[in-house]
């Protein structure tokens, strides 16, 4: 995803859902980092091959930004990572217990 920052592309998890219909075409994302800081709003990454070994999905850095800002689909996360990054974001905000990321 291109931020407009310095000219630098980072790699984001896109949490907007596909069947969602928004009236503005903005993309809800949580920044990829490999700034770890070992907080538990950070989930690792790193183990997906189409990132680096050091990467986390930084919950903090959560945002949105117009569609055509995203260049390039990297891969998907499995399921298990999708949770813990619900899981991260629900903490974070102090959501509580949301259907389906319990």
């Amino acid at each position: 995803m291109d931020l407009g920052l310095a000219g630098k592309v980072r790699p984001a998890v896109v949490l907007i859902a596909d069947d969602v219909r928004a009236p503005r075409s903005l993309v809800i994302y949580v920044l990829v980092t490999s700034q770890n800081r070992g907080s538990e709003l950070e989930v690792q990454l790193g183990h997906l091959r189409f990132l680096a070994p050091e990467s986390v999905a930084n919950v903090q850095a959560i945002g949105a930004v117009p569609s055509v800002r995203f260049e390039t689909r990297l891969g998907m996360l499995p399921s298990a990572d999708l949770v813990a990054v619900k899981r991260a974001l629900v903490r974070a905000c102090g959501l509580g217990s949301i259907t389906g990321v319990q």
